[in-house]
This record gives structure tokens, C-alpha cells and sequence, in this order.
């Protein structure tokens, strides 16, 4: 539970983070996105998803 507790805040604070540093990025961000197909977004979420566990398996690797 600790882990999930630290990866959600993790997220929370990065996302925060865009929020107050760069507002404009995001309204540049969900352009783009509306831009694409469903499809499209869809492969993108899927890529996303895939980084993030090659991400959590080599930290997890090295952590021991």
C-alpha cells in the first residue's frame, strides 16, 4: 500500500507541477490531443502504459 500511496503522490506532484509552471503547455497539450484520432490516443495511452512498466521494472532491477 506504501507504494501505491508514493506512486500516486508522485504523479500528483509531477502533474502539479506542469499545472503551475507551464499552464499554456497544457491548453498546447490537449490541442494536440483533440487532434488525433481515438485510435491514435488509444496507441498513445497503450506506449504510454508500456514506458511506464519498462520504467518500474529497470528501477526495480537496480533497486535490488
Amino acid at each position: 500500500m506504501v507504494y501505491v500511496l508514493t506512486g500516486l503522490g508522485l504523479v500528483l506532484l509531477i502533474e502539479g507541477l506542469v499545472y503551475a509552471l507551464a499552464p499554456s503547455l497544457i491548453e498546447d497539450l490537449l490541442a494536440a490531443l483533440r487532434s488525433l484520432t481515438l485510435e491514435q490516443r488509444r496507441l498513445f495511452g497503450l506506449l504510454t502504459m508500456a514506458l511506464g512498466a519498462c520504467i518500474l521494472t529497470v528501477a526495480h532491477l537496480v533497486g535490488g
